[in-house]
């Protein structure tokens, strides 16, 4: 059964496109034959259970790997490492009490990572940075160290050093995870704001749909080999997700219209 399901509009080039892609490693095939296109500027929601494949698609889009079958493309472009078009958030930054460096200088490695010191360009690129921590609200903390910053600031300066190089994609891997609700709402509509006032097409790893439903363009879900995309009413739905897991699922809404996807243990069991 082939479950992918696309909603472009003409206005909007697309910046990611993929036909007939099949993902995985040597002896384990994680997906096959996703075909999909992704428009300049949505905001698009990466779906689907722990194993499945999510991280992969970043892999990627990073050139960190290639399709075993098929083709994916940025911008007609093959993937490849260091694209200087592409940010990219990780699901875990390692930053403890010892993490002294301050956040302008975080994020201006993000220009220049081969590079530190004092230096005839450091000038510029400290402005960039600084254009950069303003775009996410976070230049009262440029000349705080990372190891002061709390889960949300510090979601806010890795944020900023993706954006740095003025990306036209930015790859988000979870960046949700570990954060309170307000801290959560509160990502959430600073990014939506960055993908308004900059074009960026961002693609966001996430646990829950619930966070992100009010301000997603497009969702992506990714299990059981397969890949649907489409608007969240499209594939978020009984129907949809019972196709893709093949078992009975069943998509509930709250009277405050959040989701509720019940089923989906027992189908990965059944799996």
């Amino acid at each position: 059964m082939n479950a992918q399901t696309n909603t472009t509009t003409a206005a909007s080039p697309d910046v990611i496109v993929a036909k007939n892609l099949t993902a995985g490693y040597r002896h384990k095939i994680v997906w096959r034959d996703a075909t999909f296109s992704i428009p300049k500027g949505e905001f698009v929601g990466v779906l689907g259970p722990n194993g499945a494949g999510k991280t992969t698609l970043f892999r990627l889009l990073l050139g960190a790997m290639k399709p075993l079958d098929g083709s994916i493309a940025l911008n007609t472009d093959e993937p490849r490492q260091g694209h200087a078009h592409v940010g990219y958030v990780p699901q875990r930054r390692p930053v403890d009490d010892a993490t002294n460096i301050e956040a302008l200088e975080f994020v201006r490695l993000g220009l220049n990572g081969h590079r530190w010191g004092l230096d005839r360009g450091a000038a510029k690129e400290r402005k960039t940075a600084m254009k950069a921590l303003k775009a996410v609200d976070a230049e009262a903390l440029a000349r705080q160290p990372l190891s002061a910053l709390s889960g949300g600031e510090l979601q806010r300066i890795f944020l900023a050093q993706a954006l740095v190089g003025d990306p036209e994609v930015l790859l988000l891997d979870e960046p949700l995870s570990n954060l309170d609700i307000r801290r959560e709402a509160s990502l959430v509509q600073l990014i939506h704001k960055v993908v308004k006032e900059r074009g960026v097409t961002v693609l966001l790893i996430a646990h829950d749909l619930n966070p992100l439903l009010p301000v997603l363009d497009r969702v992506m879900y990714i299990t059981n080999g397969q890949v649907a995309t489409g608007k969240p009413e499209t594939v978020i739905t009984s129907a949809s997700l019972s196709a893709l897991y093949g078992a009975p699922i069943e998509v509930l809404r709250d009277s405050r219209g959040r989701l509720a996807v019940l089923g989906i243990e027992e189908a990965a069991h059944a799996h």
